[in-house]
């Protein structure tokens, strides 16, 4: 039977052979999470945030939005109007919605409506972060989204509000438009600081050219 350590110390004392035990490595090198594995899952949850954007986009401007001017005698909704709309153009709308049309208006901007600005945003500042280093261009380029989407949320309340009003207030009707107006052109501009960001995160990433000559000796 083979002894133990103790066993060999007691009986040959310092000159004990006693083995040497190694507990096994408990990091499995195949679970290591690399800078390039992390770009990538960075990559992939930006690319479904854009893809969630473009559908809600279409979802929202391109059908249901569309579809309720069959309830409105073929206007177009305030939201769908990129350069505004005055007082004259709301009373008719007004009274060509009845209560359940106006629901449905607000039924929209309470759902798809709102999903769509929070989701495009986040979208957004997740590409500007993973393609822009310098934090002062970062923090530029963010604040386009950003404002987007406050601008966004708040023109779909007062939309709501303005067309379910009892008397209309023109104060309340250029307030709408000039939400509706500027949430048109952020979104336009965060367009384009998207397409910033990845044309600047491009160029870092781009690898630096080969040397093509050899020393001679």
């Amino acid at each position: 039977m083979a002894k133990t350590p103790a066993q060999r110390i007691k009986k040959h004392g310092a000159n004990a052979a006693v083995p040497q035990h190694q507990l096994p490595s408990v990091i499995n090198p195949s679970t290591s999470r690399t800078p390039q594995k992390a770009q990538n899952n960075s990559n992939l949850i930006v690319i479904a945030g854009v893809v969630a954007s473009l559908f809600l986009f279409w979802y929202v401007h391109l059908l249901t939005l569309n579809q309720l001017t069959q309830l409105s005698g073929g206007l177009a909704m305030p939201d769908s109007l990129i350069g505004g709309f005055d007082q004259g153009y709301v009373e008719q709308l007004r009274s060509a919605m009845d209560g359940d049309a106006r629901g449905q208006l607000n039924y929209v901007h309470k759902t798809a409506g709102m999903l769509f600005p929070l989701i495009f945003g986040f979208s957004w500042l997740l590409l500007i972060g993973a393609n822009v280093a310098r934090k002062p261009l970062r923090w530029a380029l963010w604040a386009v989204p950003i404002l987007f989407a406050v601008v966004r949320l708040w023109a779909n309340g007062v939309i709501d509000a303005m067309m379910s009003a009892d008397a209309l207030d023109a104060g309340q009707v250029a307030l709408a438009s000039g939400l509706t107006v500027a949430g048109w052109v952020l979104l336009v501009l965060s367009l384009v600081a998207g397409g910033t960001a990845v044309f600047l995160g491009r160029k870092h990433a781009s690898p630096a050219a080969p040397a093509t000559g050899h020393a001679q000796t």
